[in-house]
């Protein structure tokens, strides 16, 4: 419960709601290079680190096609919570890893059952593709003046 109070999608829960989210959580564990979805995968849950370190690449190229590495702490695959959507990289365990896993279907139940919880991860969620939109605008906007 602490580890999940001090990521950012809960940060803002209260000890009550946050065991109320913690019920619709699963731990998933994948081995070390262990696909865990993949480029063009109908997008069905966020997941978030709990400890050890995934990769997230372009398909099936773990070394060329490298576009992050995410430890604990962090999350992805948020866009699931909001659409079915195709995935729009690979994601693999780089190391041996325990992941929290939170499917799509779980959140729209929160939505439905808890409103006010769902407000509160949805709001933090909003923020945080915000702040992703905005790197990868800053990022773009750099190699544009190149």
């Amino acid at each position: 419960m602490e580890k999940l109070h001090s990521l950012s999608l809960f940060v803002n829960l209260l000890p009550a709601e946050l065991a109320i989210v913690d019920e619709m959580l699963h731990e998933r564990h994948y081995i070390k290079d262990e696909v865990i979805f993949d480029e063009g995968e109908e997008g069905k849950a966020l997941y978030i680190v709990a400890d050890g370190e995934v990769l997230v690449c372009r398909q099936g190229a773990p070394d060329s096609g490298r576009i992050a590495t995410l430890g604990a702490g962090t999350f992805f695959g948020e866009l699931a919570l909001l659409d079915d959507a195709p995935r729009s990289a690979q994601v693999r365990a780089a190391k041996n890893s325990d992941l929290i896993v939170f499917f799509r279907d779980d959140f729209v139940s929160l939505l439905d059952t808890h409103s006010r919880i769902a407000s509160k991860v949805a709001r933090q969620l909003a923020r945080h593709i915000g702040a992703r939109m905005r790197e990868l605008a800053l990022k773009v906007g750099a190699h544009q003046h190149l």
